[in-house]
């Protein structure tokens, strides 16, 4: 079919894969059994998608992205090249005694991350687990993201801080100053005229 998705002959997608309509997926990807991508997303080159992994519509994975077991990305997330997800928090290679390798499959120590809906991570980035990244969130490029970030953050550095607010549209509304929020703030948008009210360190559309 024509709006069917469109898979690279040098990509592997294993047995039980989900790929929506419109979709694309570049050259020397590989998508693990049970992974569900939706429709009109595009996956970069050299990308691993691990089994399980939930991709919603629309999101954009650039190439060399590592996205492990746990991981769910909501809808039109944007995920820039390079980066990484981790997904157990005190991870080994082998049992205690030194006999034996461990499983790679998911366990107990198997910790989950969400990236909730319009959300972007900039390239080189590594994301930690047992967190969310806010719906149109923005992590800066080569950030290292150990907590959760709120909706409409802008979050940079390593560990990724919280200092300022972003738009819908991407524009950043304003940063912190001396790296605080302020109790109280409205903003509209130079870019796009969209309006929010920021308080307390949460920030919602009015």
């Amino acid at each position: 079919m024509a709006d069917g998705p469109r898979i690279h002959p040098t990509a592997i997608v294993e047995p039980g894969v989900g790929i929506g309509r419109g979709s694309a997926v570049w050259d020397s990807v590989h998508i693990r059994r049970g992974a569900v991508i939706g429709a009109e997303c595009i996956v970069g080159e050299k990308t691993y998608i691990a089994g399980g992994v939930m991709i919603g519509n629309r999101c954009k994975i650039n190439a060399f992205v590592y996205i492990c077991v746990g991981v769910t990305l909501e809808e039109g997330v944007m995920v820039s090249a390079g980066t990484v997800f981790t997904n157990d928090r005190f991870p080994r290679a082998t049992t205690p005694d030194l006999k034996q390798l461990r499983g790679s499959e998911a366990d107990e120590h198997t910790l989950p991350t969400l990236v909730k809906e319009g959300a972007t991570i900039g390239a080189n980035c590594t994301v930690g687990n047992d967190l969310a990244i806010g719906r149109w969130a923005m992590i800066g490029m080569g950030s290292v993201v150990t907590k959760s970030i709120p909706d409409f953050a802008l979050a940079l550095g390593n560990p990724a801080r919280v200092v300022g607010v972003v738009c819908r549209c991407g524009e950043c509304l304003f940063k912190f100053e001396a790296g605080q929020p302020p109790e109280f703030r409205t903003l509209i948008c130079s870019h796009c005229d969209r309006s929010y009210e920021h308080r307390a360190g949460t920030t919602r559309e009015t």
